[in-house]
């Protein structure tokens, strides 16, 4: 059999399958559903299987071993799935490539192309960020090619953050069905992002200590993470007690797994609140913190970030932070005190 299709594949492709001269069997995707071009890369994996065995040519590897080496070695990736879409789109470039065909020209045309669809300079720079990693692999782990092209990322312009006064917040709280309405709060007084917050369990809070953690492999950097509740986070936790046997948030007794729904975004609409997603709530969170006077590195330890510079981009919203150190020029200079404030149950009263 040269060159078939699988009845249960959904992506229509075509398969190659021989045995080469040196007697192992080859057989993968040729990544195309145009059949004259698979039987083009049949062909020219065979020749090159040939020259291998009888001129002693250095064996060639396609885009598509690579991407199957790729997957199989880091499928304990989060971005997974994320990085299978960047993959599909690679494969309209890069299908029945052979690596060492993937020059710096080939992949600036990608970019391009990427960049005409609409999407942002940081999601062409996902993209090609894992573009990048499987020809690091293939040159510096497998051996599979002495060099690849410079993989350029485009500019970024400076990160959005974007958040909402109080006001904002209690118009929010008004609209939002009540299901929805406590997630929310819980996101406010804890700075959580979505994913955790909705798969909080009960499991994983202690009401007598007022403290909940994230275990690492169900976060972002990779560590755990240890959440302080404040009174606003237990209030709400109080209210969810007896609705389910596991998850703290639910809804008709099954656990929500999706807040970005229809209800979500007429609320926005009737709250008069435009350009913004629900992991803005995360940005509310972290611009009160510093506006209130919440020191940086404590905020970074608060948010479960790895980095500072994740942290920079909101020190801009208060100067209170540096107020301490002002007076360190004289010599009365002092440090200030600052007292954290946490206003979510005040604002939902008014909701």
């Amino acid at each position: 059999m040269a060159i078939y299709k699988r009845k249960d594949d959904k992506s229509d492709s075509y398969y190659i399958d021989f045995i080469a001269p040196n007697g192992k069997r080859v057989r993968q995707s040729a990544g195309t559903s145009n059949k004259q071009q698979a039987q083009e890369l049949h062909d020219k994996l065979k020749a090159q299987s040939w020259r291998v065995k009888n001129v002693g040519d250095k064996p060639r590897y396609s885009w598509q071993q690579a991407v199957v080496r790729w997957l199989s070695e880091n499928d304990h990736k989060k971005s997974l799935r994320v990085d299978k879409d960047a993959l599909r789109y690679f494969d309209q470039h890069l299908s029945g490539k052979m690596l060492d065909e993937i020059t710096k020209s080939l992949v600036d045309e990608i970019k391009t192309h990427k960049k005409t669809t609409g999407v942002t300079n940081g999601t062409v720079n996902r993209n090609l960020a894992v573009l990048r990693s499987i020809l690091i692999a293939a040159k510096n782990e497998w051996e599979w090619i002495d060099s690849y092209p410079k993989v350029k990322m485009l500019p970024l312009k400076n990160e959005r953050v974007r958040w909402l006064t109080q006001d904002e917040v209690a118009r929010l709280f008004k609209e939002l069905p009540a299901h929805t309405k406590v997630i929310a709060q819980f996101s406010l007084a804890t700075g959580l992002r979505t994913s955790n917050v909705l798969n909080l369990q009960w499991a994983n809070v202690d009401m007598q200590k007022r403290c909940a953690w994230v275990d690492a492999e169900n976060t972002k950097s990779g560590k755990a993470i240890a959440i302080p509740l404040n009174d606003d986070a237990m209030s709400v936790l109080r209210s969810q007690i007896g609705k389910h046997e596991t998850h703290v948030f639910t809804y008709a007794k099954k656990p929500v797994t999706v807040v970005n729904t229809l209800a979500w975004r007429k609320a926005l609409k009737r709250a008069g609140i435009e350009n913004f997603k629900y992991h803005d709530l995360r940005h509310t969170w972290a611009s009160w913190h510093v506006q209130n006077g919440t020191p940086l590195h404590v905020l970074k330890e608060l948010g479960g970030w790895s980095d500072l510079k994740m942290v920079l981009r909101y020190a801009h919203l208060s100067s209170q932070h540096l107020a301490g150190y002002a007076g360190n020029s004289s010599s009365n200079g002092g440090i200030m005190a600052h007292q954290q404030k946490s206003p979510v149950a005040e604002i939902a009263s008014r909701a």
